[in-house]
C-alpha cells in the first residue's frame, strides 16, 4: 500500500484482508474460508468499511473483491445467532445501506471486478451481480437457492439479473433455486470471462483492472455514472439527457482531461493525476 492509503485505511478488520498488489488497485478478500466466506454481521459492515473508504481514497481507482479458500461466498452465515433468530421473527436482517457485504446495493463512486472463486451463492451471487466486471474460475457456480430454505432474494439480484439475462434466465436461476455454471453466467451475459483450469482467477481480474488504472480516473468515474443511468430504469434518452447535463460537464474540469488531450498531440503516455471527483 501507499503510504497515504495505509494512514486512512480500515482497521481492526477480523473477516476481511486487504493489500494493493499494483498501483491504483485494491484487492479485497473474504476472509472466512471455513465458513465458505458466508457473512456474519460483522463481516457485512467490514465490507462496507471498505468499499466506503476505496471511494474515498483518491490513489486507489479500482477494487477487485475475492474470496479466501474454496469459495467467494455462499451468503449469510446461518449459524451466526443473530441472523437464524431475526429470520424466524420476521425481521429483516441487520446490513448496511450498501447491502448485503456492502456491495449489493452499493452505487459507489469507482469500479469493483469480482474475481470469483467458487461457489457465489445467495448474497455472494448478488455482492458477484452488483459488481462493475465479473471473472471467474472455471469450476465457478452461480445460484439463488433462498426458494428452497423458504425465503427470498432480497440484495437487489432479481431485477438487474432479469434486465442482464432475461426474463426466462432469470425465472430458472431464481425459482428452481440451482446453481448454474461459470460458462452459463457468461452465456448469459452475467459474466465477462471465464479463466482456463488451473487459471488464477485474481490474475485474470487484475488484467482488466490494470486496463482501467491506465485510463484517466476522472474519465472512468465520469463513465460509469453514464453506465449506472442506463443500468437503472431509465429510458435512453432520458439517460442520455441527464448524463450531458450532469456528470459528463464535470470532466471539463479535471486537469486529467487537458492532460489527456495534451498527451494525444504530444504522442505520448498520459501522465494521470488522482482524481478530486
Amino acid at each position: 500500500m501507499s503510504p497515504s492509503a495505509l494512514e486512512s485505511a480500515p482497521t481492526g478488520l477480523n473477516s476481511v484482508k486487504i493489500s494493493i498488489p499494483e498501483p491504483g488497485i485494491l484487492l479485497v478478500l473474504i476472509n472466512r474460508p471455513r465458513q465458505l466466506n458466508s457473512l456474519s454481521v460483522e463481516a457485512g459492515y467490514e465490507l462496507d468499511s471498505v468499499f466506503k473508504w476505496f471511494d474515498k481514497e483518491s490513489s486507489l481507482r479500482v477494487a477487485i473483491l475475492s474470496g479466501v479458500g474454496k469459495a467467494f461466498c455462499v451468503g449469510a452465515d446461518l449459524k451466526v445467532e443473530e441472523w437464524m433468530e431475526n429470520n424466524k421473527k420476521g425481521v429483516p436482517m441487520n446490513l448496511p445501506e450498501t447491502g448485503f457485504g456492502g456491495v449489493s446495493f452499493r452505487h459507489g463512486k469507482k469500479p469493483i471486478v469480482a474475481a470469483v472463486n467458487g461457489p457465489a451463492l445467495g448474497g455472494g451471487c448478488e455482492m458477484a451481480v452488483n459488481c462493475d466486471l465479473v471473472v471467474a474460475s472455471a469450476h465457478a457456480t452461480f445460484g439463488l437457492p433462498e426458494v428452497k430454505r423458504g425465503v427470498t432474494p432480497f440484495g437487489g439480484a432479481l431485477p438487474r439479473i432479469m434486465r442482464t439475462a432475461g426474463r426466462q434466465r432469470a425465472t430458472e436461476l431464481a425459482l428452481t433455486g440451482r446453481a448454474v455454471t461459470a460458462q452459463e453466467f457468461k452465456e448469459w451475459g452475467v459474466c465477462n470471462r471465464v479463466c482456463e483450469k488451473g487459471a488464477d482467477v485474481i490474475v485474470e481480474a487484475l488484467e482488466l483492472a490494470k486496463m482501467i488504472v491506465e485510463n484517466s480516473p476522472d474519465a472512468v468515474i465520469v463513465t460509469r455514472e453514464g453506465l449506472k443511468m442506463g443500468w437503472e430504469s431509465l429510458s435512453v434518452a432520458d439517460a442520455s439527457r441527464l448524463f450531458l447535463d450532469g456528470w459528463s460537464r464535470k470532466i471539463y474540469d479535471t486537469e486529467n482531461m487537458q492532460e489527456g488531450l495534451n498527451a494525444f498531440t504530444e504522442k505520448r503516455t498520459p501522465r494521470w493525476e488522482d482524481s478530486k471527483l
